[in-house]
């Protein structure tokens, strides 16, 4: 039995607006396949207004991660535009479910990416411009093994909003596997790591995404969207409001409050 996009969205949304942690779905209610959960995925985008996406999210690049859901690889969500910020928003802390917050890089594309297999070159070809962001992710899970890797794809692999620096389109000059990001919270050090992260090479994760079945079934990836490259550090899981940096030298720092 194959469940319904369009009913999973509805439970998924439902349980998010009520700030509900999402338990396991019965059996052939919820998506069994990686395909499932995207089909599922983009039902929620449709459900929320969010298609075509302001962009997408990487998650899962780490090795610890994947181990930890059993995977061989990372994960994507699409990024409606209501969520994505500039730097210096000030936003609710009590609006997000068990939040986190990611030290990230972002890029803009400048030209459309085409679904399909796609090389780091010709990924690169396509963006406009780089910029340091923050992740705001959730934990809606009580088990997220429980859940499963594909309601968990549905649900936007943990998105919850993106905060964004300012652009860079001087980024060719940049070595992005050697660019070091640094996270703070409260004004503390709270972790940093390299561009390498990003699945060896930041471009290499853009081109993963673009290669992607998710890709494919949003019809690629379009001029003006944003793709959120995954976090070269651990997520930093925060108890109350807090401000939150991420610098990413030299470019712009990104900041968020969250009150």
């Amino acid at each position: 039995m194959t469940a319904d996009p369009a009913a999973v969205a509805e439970v998924l949304l439902r349980e998010r607006r009520a700030h509900r942690k999402l338990i396991p779905f019965p059996a052939g209610a919820g998506p069994a396949s990686e395909a499932e959960g995207i089909a599922a995925q983009h039902a929620l985008a449709e459900r929320m207004g969010g298609l075509p996406p302001a962009g997408f999210k990487i998650g899962a690049t780490a090795k610890h991660m994947q181990a930890y859901l059993g995977l061989d690889g990372p994960l994507a969500g699409f990024m409606p535009a209501g969520g994505l910020y500039a730097s210096g928003i000030r936003l609710r802390f009590a609006d997000f479910q068990t939040p986190a917050v990611e030290c990230e890089l972002a890029m803009r594309l400048a030209a459309d990416l085409l679904a399909g297999p796609c090389s780091p070159e010709r990924a690169g070809a396509a963006v406009g411009t780089v910029s340091a962001a923050i992740e705001i992710v959730e934990n809606r899970y009580p088990d997220l093994r429980e859940f499963g890797v594909p309601a968990l794809i549905a649900d936007q692999m943990f998105h919850a909003a993106a905060v964004l620096g300012a652009g860079d389109p001087d980024w060719r000059r940049l070595d992005l596997k050697a660019i070091t990001g640094r996270i703070l919270v409260n004004q503390s050090p709270r972790g940093d790591g390299k561009g390498e992260e990003l699945m060896g090479d930041p471009l290499a994760a853009l081109a993963w995404l673009a290669s992607s079945p998710l890709a494919a079934a949003f019809g690629g990836l379009k001029e003006g969207q944003v793709v959120m490259l995954g976090t070269v550090t651990p997520a930093v899981w925060l108890l109350g409001p807090a401000t939150v940096e991420v610098h990413f030298a030299p470019l712009s720092p990104v900041l968020l409050t969250l009150e």
